[in-house]
Parts: structure tokens; C-alpha cells; sequence
């Protein structure tokens, strides 16, 4: 059997009411002429998505998963179940536009390419840009391109490199996936992607952001922000990003920075008094350290036969990403499975 050009994996939890305006979008979107699989990995819902994705959309390949693993386990698992050359993972929350499929897969014709950032809008303000692909700071601090920017600015931008593509719609080779692995357990959620992202750079693949790719993102519509398990997860695993990827020169370079920056973070929490689950985050990465070593043998193994030289273009894109990201983290783009 010919393999898709493409898998759309949507992992989807208690998400019935996204996932009625997502799948209607691909539906009124899909190309002709271009084979495309849409997976929905159902993680243990309660809200009888299963059974009404089953009724209404019998074209789609759904997978039940018994218990609930969590976004990076229900990902994982889409991923797993596709055929595609390219797989792309959407959030549940997402509406696409026409023509995203053919936008999304032009750039793979390079065999270098490995992995594709579409231009992600805010659902309820088009005009304005959620993520035109990540960028990663020196401090260590992800964050989304343009977040917050005109639209119709970035819509110009001209195709180009970038560090890594947003969880919420990012494609991904599938050859890719299968060298460098999925979703790393470790993180849970939040900053997975920036993980996979650093992954593919060892490997040496580059991501092309693509302005004609275009998704909208119902941002922040599945996470509450002001959970402290969530505050607490964030702090570990951006400790856990910064620790396990970057180069040894660049660590050594970055680490005192990396401490003042942190300190910076703490004390600003400390003055609205929201410090203890960071300090907390802080603590579990500390305890997960002895796993740190063997992390980064994994990255210096992917780096030993790259198909092209390792390349960490490690910056904010400009300054009003920085300004933006300092008051507001790079979102996650799974969802919190409680």
C-alpha cells in the first residue's frame, strides 16, 4: 500500500467541542490529488469524543487509548500509527486554511528539511500572529517568533530558517522522527516540542518557516495557566531544555547567564507572590540531573552521522520577541491531562 503524503495527527482530550471546528476545517480543506490520513488519538476522553469522531467523521482513523497517557503519550502514540511521509501534529484547538497541506509539504523537497513552521494566527484575531516558528535565547528561554506582531507583517516575511517549529501545527518528516524520536515523556508537556526541535538540529536538519502555511490557534484554550502544577512543570522542564541540548561551548558560554536570568525569574515571582512553584520546578530538575549525562550522549550520538552539519541558530528574532516572551512564556502546545 502507498504510504500518505502526509499524516494530520490530532491528539485530543475532553477536546469534542475543538475538535468539531478543527476536523470540519481539514474537511472543507483537504487537496485533491494529495493523499492525506487524518488520525485523532482519543486519550481516555470522558466527554464521548470517540464515539461521535466515529459517527460523524468515519473517514478518520481513530485511536482509543485506555488510559490516559497524558498530550506527549497520546502524540506519541498518533505518531506511531502513521504512515505518512510527513506528519504533521495539530492541536485540537487549531482551524487550518485552505491550502495548508500544499504549502506544509513544498518545503520537504529538500532532503535536509525536517521539519516545517506554518504561520500560526490567533483564532479570535486573525490579524495577529501567535507563532511564525520558535526561537530559543541564549538565557534559555523559548519563545514564539512574532508572538502578538501584525499578521500581515509576517505574511511578507520571506521563507527562511528558523530555530524550530510551534508544537501546535508543526510538520515533521517522518524519517526524521524515526532517527531522532517523538516527544521525549520526560517533559509531560510544556516545551516538548522546543526538545524535538534541538533533537532534529543535532541531527543536523533545519526547519523552514513557511508564511503561506497558514493555521489558526485558539490560544490558551485548553490550559489554565495559573495552576501551580503547571507553573511548577514549567520550571523543571526548562531547566531539563537547557542542561540536556546545548552544545558544550555554547553551555559553558550560557551558564552564568542562564543564573542570573533565573534568579531574575525568582525574584520576580517573589515579588507577586507566585515563587514557590517555580522554586519547586527548580528543585525536581535539580533531582532529575543524574539523568542529564546520559541525555546528552543521545544528542552527541545524532550528531555523529548528521545529514548535514549541526547548525543551533540561537537567538530572539527580535527585540519585541524578547519583550513579549520576558512577560509571557512560549505556551505550551499540548494540553493538561488532570
Amino acid at each position: 500500500m502507498n504510504r500518505p503524503a502526509c499524516s494530520v495527527v490530532i491528539p485530543s482530550y475532553n477536546g469534542r467541542r475543538l475538535l468539531e471546528v478543527c476536523l470540519a476545517s481539514i474537511a472543507r480543506c483537504l487537496p485533491e490529488g494529495i493523499a492525506v490520513e487524518v488520525i485523532v488519538t482519543d486519550d481516555a476522553s470522558t466527554d464521548d469524543t470517540a464515539a461521535w469522531v466515529a459517527t460523524e467523521h468515519p473517514t478518520v482513523r481513530l485511536i482509543r487509548l485506555a488510559t490516559n497517557l497524558g498530550f506527549v503519550g497520546a502524540a506519541n502514540a498518533g505518531v506511531a500509527a502513521a504512515r505518512g511521509e510527513v506528519i504533521q501534529l495539530l492541536n485540537n484547538d487549531t482551524e487550518v486554511t485552505p491550502g495548508w497541506i500544499e504549502a506544509g509539504l513544498a518545503p520537504f523537497d529538500d532532503p535536509r528539511v525536517g521539519s516545517v513552521a506554518p504561520l500560526v494566527l490567533v483564532r479570535s484575531d486573525p490579524s495577529r500572529v501567535d507563532s511564525a516558528g520558535d526561537s530559543y535565547s541564549f538565557v534559555g528561554w523559548p519563545c514564539k517568533r512574532g508572538h502578538g506582531q501584525s499578521a500581515s507583517d509576517w505574511e511578507r516575511h520571506p521563507a527562511d530558517m528558523v530555530f524550530g517549529a510551534s508544537g501546535s501545527s508543526a510538520f515533521y518528516r517522518g524519517s526524521a522522527l524515526e532517527r531522532v524520536g517523538v516527544y521525549d515523556p520526560a517533559f509531560g508537556s510544556y516545551y516538548e516540542d522546543v526538545d524535538l526541535a534541538f533533537r532534529l538540529r543535532w541531527a543536523g536538519y533545519s526547519c523552514v518557516y513557511a508564511p503561506s502555511c497558514r493555521v489558526l490557534h485558539e490560544v490558551s484554550a485548553s490550559y489554565d495557566h495559573a495552576k501551580p502544577a503547571l507553573q511548577r512543570r514549567m520550571a523543571r522542564n526548562a531547566e531539563l531544555l537547557f542542561w540536556s541540548n546545548l552544545p558544550w561551548p555554547w553551555l559553558l558560554a550560557a551558564a552564568i547567564p542562564h543564573a542570573a536570568f533565573t534568579l531574575a525569574q525568582a525574584v520576580w515571582r517573589l515579588a507577586r507572590g507566585r515563587s514557590k512553584p517555580f522554586l519547586l520546578g527548580k528543585l525536581d530538575a535539580l533531582k532529575a540531573s543524574p539523568q542529564l549525562l546520559s541525555r546528552r550522549r543521545l544528542r552527541a550520538d545524532l550528531a555523529r552521522s548528521p545529514i548535514a552539519r549541526p547548525h543551533f541558530p540561537i537567538a530572539f528574532s527580535t527585540l519585541a520577541d524578547a519583550r513579549n516572551h520576558l512577560r509571557r512564556p512560549k505556551e505550551s502546545h499540548g494540553r493538561l491531562s488532570v
